[in-house]
């Protein structure tokens, strides 16, 4: 993979812009720009000019901007466009983003075309400056989802009302260019579209052709295309659109348009009628023929083609016109996310060498987004982060933002996860009987060095590295002892390791009151392991602990907080805390005491099987922890990793209550009757060690893990399915 190889005339624009979608369920709106931070902090336009962007899609939304009474306030988009021209950063000014409009109007409303004219015509008078317009983003998708699906507002599911929702945006987009040029005669039409692909089995083949016929009718409608031979022209007569509206558009067609591509790795979908091969709520049809409408990446043996069939496809439909790539974004983990752009980011070069007039990339929804794992129809704050993650204090930058700015720059991409190929690509995307010969690419590159292979933790990264493509490997006691720092030196030399996670320790905490061992495990071993790994300039991982603190104070404890431990295991987290964060490139993550899927000798396993056979579950309800579960866990310190973030940070699942409290929401959760869960005093448990009485970690960085309730119900959804796959696993740290 290469980052700049040469194309026609000028070089590949990177674009950037936030996730803009301000869209309609019911009488409730859904603002991402709100949700995400960027509608308070005019800095984030900084950020995206950092990245060597040279355009942003600016939303100066209909529904953000008209007030209840009619008024339109600009303060808002005043100041940011201010702002826009000061660091040279031109807008492409979008006016509405899977939006409806405000609430006098809606996508079915026949006024729908003249009012956003009418509204586009004030944001042209008040920036006449501006040459690029994307009036409606997505048209198809969002006449689909409002109009065919019932999705989004208004909610209908007829052909009729996709067909009308999609004319209404169309002849929309139409009388806004029109009223746009009136004011700025160089307007040019920048229109985006969800370009996917629908493959199917013999017997849907009909319904398929259908599907991919009807992913044009936007930009066959605006670019004049829809005559009397076209093969969708039938249909929306048949629907409700007029002979008149799809003669005025062939007869002013937008011939300098260029055209977005937006195309996400779900938008390739496949179309099955073997019901057998997939769960019952999956199966759906047309009224003719009962199918699986699912992924195509989920199910076909060979890989789908991805941004650079799509735009093949698109710039042989459309050769007059200049294209774009408007949309690049994956809702996953952070090293897929990287590949996935580069991906994109090297078809688009190759493209440019082969003659295609692509002009630029678009690091979309930059500052991540939230709730699309629902189709914005559930505001659970389900957050995807992007090339910032704004759950802290202040946006924090991920390893996308370099990857993007090094491209954009011109430099080869050097961070080691990229060397592994996306899952996409990797023959655990199939989640259903795979369709066709598999074709699947192994995992390659640097790897992880994870210490602790016998341990709960240690297994867990070995689990989660696996599933997330990144080369690792395991270490047990007698092949690296820690506290040696010149075999530690050694191994990283010989494997070429690019971080290493210490996920050993010693953890009975109440024998190591007497053991010496536990020294040994919990300071000697991660302080040398660390400084090693300093002087090798390779990041490390290392883990602490909550009991670090003597419970006194009655709030969750930050960061940057006093310890005070009160018993001998927490004295030597503590000495190894205060050596590691001075060290460059150690991360050193506090948790408390986590539950996992695959260990069957933890808190909530033993506690939930004891339920289970009509025995008594004591817990003590005078000590107050924040349970963490471990994928959740594990997924955020790799993240961290991967962004090669150090110092000192708590890494635990948001909310606390009592280990009595935790059990009790445990037995309710899993069906067992409470009444058998006691709780009692710490006092009459017969400990060694003293425990904090109220040890619940919070985070002064951030928030980067869900609700323990969430992660409560992860467990129990999970747990039984994921203990058949797992061996039997060391109770303590390896």
């Amino acid at each position: 993979m290469t980052a700049a190889t040469p194309g026609p005339g000028p070089g590949l624009e990177l674009w950037a812009a936030p996730e803009a979608t301000v869209n309609r369920i019911g009488d409730r709106y859904i603002d991402q720009l709100e949700c995400s931070g960027f509608a308070r902090r005019l800095d984030d336009l900084d950020r995206l000019a950092s990245l060597g962007a040279t355009r942003t899609r600016f939303p100066i939304l209909w529904e953000r901007t008209e007030q209840d009474g009619g008024g339109l306030d600009f303060a808002w988009a005043d100041e940011r466009m201010a702002r826009l021209r000061e660091i040279g950063l031109d807008p492409i000014v979008g006016l509405l983003h899977h939006g409806s409009g405000p609430r006098h109007t809606s996508l079915i409303d026949p006024a729908f075309p003249a009012r956003l004219g009418a509204y586009a015509r004030a944001v042209a008078e008040r920036y006449p400056w501006v040459t690029a317009w994307t009036p409606v983003n997505e048209p198809v998708t969002t006449a689909r989802f409002s109009g065919l699906y019932g999705v989004w507002y208004p909610h209908r599911a007829d052909g009729h009302s996709f067909v009308r929702a999609l004319m209404n945006q169309v002849l929309g987009t139409a009388a806004a260019m029109r009223e746009i040029r009136a004011v700025q005669p160089a307007a040019r039409l920048v229109q985006t579209e969800d370009i996917g692909f629908i493959h199917s089995t013999p017997p849907l083949q009909y319904q398929a052709r259908h599907d991919n016929a009807r992913r044009w009718l936007a930009l066959d409608l605006l670019a004049g295309r829809v005559d009397e031979k076209h093969p969708m022209r039938g249909y929306l007569l048949d629907h409700g659109a007029t002979p008149e509206e799809l003669d005025g558009l062939r007869a002013a067609p937008e011939s300098g348009m260029l055209i977005g591509v937006n195309c996400y790795i779900t938008s390739e979908r496949f179309l099955d009628h073997r019901l057998e091969r997939y769960p019952e709520h999956l199966h759906g049809g047309n009224g003719r023929d009962r199918y699986v409408d699912t992924e195509a990446v989920r199910v076909l043996g060979a890989h789908v083609g991805g941004f650079e069939a799509r735009l093949r496809e698109v710039a042989a439909r459309y050769p007059a016109h200049e294209l774009a790539i408007t949309e690049v974004h994956m809702g996953c983990t952070r090293e897929e996310q990287m590949r996935w752009f580069l991906e994109t980011w090297d078809a688009a070069q190759a493209l440019r060498g082969q003659g295609v007039k692509l002009r630029a990339l678009t690091l979309w929804a930059a500052f991540g987004t939230f709730d699309w794992d629902s189709l914005l129809t559930r505001p659970r704050g389900n957050y995807e982060s992007g090339a910032w993650d704004v759950r802290g204090p202040a946006p924090r930058e991920t390893a996308l933002a370099g990857l993007v700015r090094d491209l954009a720059a011109g430099r080869e991409p050097a961070h080691p996860v990229l060397q592994g190929p996306g899952w996409w690509r990797r023959q655990e995307r199939h989640v259903y009987v795979p369709h066709g010969e598999v074709q699947s690419q192994g995992c390659g590159g640097r790897p992880l060095l994870i210490v602790g292979a016998r341990g709960t933790l240690g297994q867990a990264f070995g689990r989660l590295c696996r599933e997330r493509g990144l080369p690792y490997r395991l270490l047990r006691r007698d092949e690296l002892d820690i506290t040696r720092g010149a075999d530690v030196r050694a191994l990283l030399q010989a494997s070429q390791a690019w971080a290493v996670i210490n996920a050993a320790g010693y953890v009975r905490v109440d024998d190591a009151e007497t053991d010496p061992r536990q020294w040994h495990d919990n300071a000697l071993g991660p302080m040398t392991l660390a400084r090693a790994c300093a002087q090798a300039g390779v990041p490390s991982l290392t883990f602490s602990s909550d009991l670090v603190f003597d419970g006194r104070q009655q709030r969750p404890y930050r960061e940057s907080d006093p310890v005070n431990p009160l018993n001998a295991y927490g004295q030597a987290k503590a000495r190894a805390e205060r050596a590691l964060t001075r060290l460059p490139r150690a991360l050193v993550v506090r948790t408390s005491a986590f539950f996992g899927p695959w260990d069957r000798y933890n808190f909530l396993h033993q506690g939930l099987e004891r339920l289970s056979r009509g025995e008594c579950w004591t817990a003590p309800h005078d000590q107050v922890v924040s349970p963490t579960y471990v994928p959740d866990l594990v997924h955020a310190c790799l993240d961290l990793l991967i962004d090669a973030q150090s110092g000192l940070w708590h890494v635990a699942n948001r909310g606390s209550m009592s280990w009595y409290d935790f059990a009790c929401a445990a037995a309710e959760a899993a069906g067992q009757s409470r009444q058998l869960v006691q709780g009692v005093s710490t006092d009459t448990l017969g400990l060694r060690a003293a425990r904090p009485a109220y040890s619940a970690l919070g985070s002064e960085r951030g928030e980067f893990t869900p609700r323990l309730e969430d992660a409560l119900q992860r467990y129990l959804a999970e747990a039984p399915r994921r203990l058949e796959e797992a061996a039997p696993a060391a109770v303590f740290g390896g």
